[in-house]
């Protein structure tokens, strides 16, 4: 796929997110008061992150709207899919996460945003039970109807484009199967059999958006876009797709973090990180299969910064016989603490002559404000990704989601350490705006 410049965009954008929940409604509301200038998008790489172009004496720092054409804020256009039949408004006063003062003057435009109902199977979320549901025959149908509230909000709207973002919750673990993910004409003659072991309805809404020519987030840890069949629908349709699981707090902190430790040729004997949360995220994710998807999403991001074959004196003992350091991760429901998220990390790491030392990282984060400008930067450049024709996954967006994808089907190993990744979104900034991408990642 030949990198072109991104063309200028023309309407509006269209914002479509799964769940109406702490994240989104922050996100909305986070970007309906920056439009009139009562908040400020902190957090957010497209708002604030200035970047090199050129060199020498051609060498400039400048905002990602200055190099490429970014959508503006004041032309988004939200909706919403949700289990419950809240509105912004009451979703962003239900969740906590913001003060009144910083919701009351928006209060008009997010009572406006009403959700669709949701495709949604219990079996999937047992911890959620909304009856704002759409009664489907099977997940053929399902994404049918999902693809026909995307039209009709394009057609009500007039927006000239849309992004379909998952910030719902976390589904139970979905082993990739090669029998129904591995093609697309597989995953659709599952889908219209009514598969539902193996078809979840992330699935669904994946397929549609891609299908109606909308790029599609996964902002969540499910077995979604990350399978062969998805892959060729992205090809097919020419949407970009990314990784999927937010990046927020705890594996932020690990993916910035380990490269210290590999750069220092420090050794690791193990790294136990342990959270509590008590939005409806916690809730679901105290669901041991849904605990289960969390975990392998959070565990993947060190093993591939701290190699035990490239450095087997330093990552090659510990626990797990004696092999590599011993890497276990907990998530604990904690009502109390709501959207204000704690994460610990105790590294045991030792130095000159096998010396042991420890680290303690204390991470007390707000789940939903490290949340938004993800939200609103994966929505932006995957919308800019797709006017500069790129399409299928979309590596450089690996900076934001805890799972870069990676064809795992050619042993490819994804790129987890923070600061390579950030080398990688410059790059397709530079090259989007029709700058060389002259930055290597060693």
């Amino acid at each position: 796929m030949a990198t072109q410049k991104a063309e200028a965009p023309k309407g509006k954008l269209g914002v479509l997110v799964v769940g109406l929940g702490a994240v989104t409604s922050t996100f909305m509301t986070g970007v309906l008061m920056a439009r009139k200038g009562l908040a400020k998008p902190v957090g957010s790489m497209t708002q604030y992150d200035k970047i090199r172009v050129g060199e020498g004496e051609d060498k400039k720092y400048l905002h990602y709207k200055d190099i490429v054409p970014l959508a503006d804020l004041n032309d988004i256009v939200f909706g919403a899919w949700d289990v419950y039949p809240a509105n912004a408004f009451e979703s962003a006063v239900n969740a906590e996460v913001l003060k009144a003062k910083d919701i009351l003057p928006v209060q008009k435009e997010l009572e406006a945003i009403k959700p669709m109902k949701a495709a949604f199977d219990h079996n999937y979320a047992k911890r959620l039970d909304g009856d704002n549901v759409k009664d489907c025959k099977d997940r053929w149908d399902m994404t049918e109807q999902i693809r026909e509230d995307i039209r009709n909000f394009k057609k009500e709207t007039g927006v000239d484009r849309v992004v379909v973002l998952w910030a719902a919750s976390t589904e139970v673990y979905v082993p990739v199967d090669e029998e129904v993910h591995g093609s697309l004409a597989a995953l659709e003659a599952a889908m219209k059999a009514d598969d539902k072991e193996r078809i979840a309805p992330s699935m669904c809404y994946a397929y549609a958006a891609l299908s109606e020519g909308c790029p599609f987030i996964m902002g969540a840890p499910n077995t979604t876009v990350d399978i062969p069949a998805m892959w060729e629908l992205a090809e097919k349709t020419h949407m970009p797709i990314a990784g999927k699981d937010f990046k927020t707090g705890q594996t932020l902190v690990k993916s910035g973090f380990a490269p210290i430790i590999g750069t220092r040729c420090l050794g690791l004997s193990g790294w136990f990180s342990t959270n509590i949360l008590g939005n409806r995220d916690g809730l679901v994710l105290d669901e041991p299969a849904n605990f289960r998807t969390k975990e392998v999403s959070k565990l993947s991001t060190l093993e591939s910064i701290l190699v035990p074959e490239e450095q087997p004196d330093l990552y090659g003992h510990g626990n797990d016989e004696d092999t590599q350091y011993y890497h276990k991760v907990r998530i604990n429901y904690y009502p109390p603490r709501n959207d204000n998220k704690e994460g610990w990390d105790n590294i045991d790491i030792f130095g000159w002559m096998g010396y042991p030392m420890q680290i303690k990282i204390n991470f007390l984060c707000r789940d939903s404000i490290l949340a938004a400008p993800l939200c609103l930067d994966l929505v932006l450049l995957s919308d800019l990704a797709m006017r500069a024709g790129r399409y299928g996954t979309q590596r450089f967006l690996s900076f934001f989601l805890k799972s870069p994808m990676h064809d795992y089907t050619k042993d490819e190993v994804p790129v987890n350490h923070l600061f390579q990744q950030y080398v990688m979104l410059k790059n397709a900034i530079r090259e989007m705006g029709g700058y060389p991408a002259d930055e290597t990642i060693d």
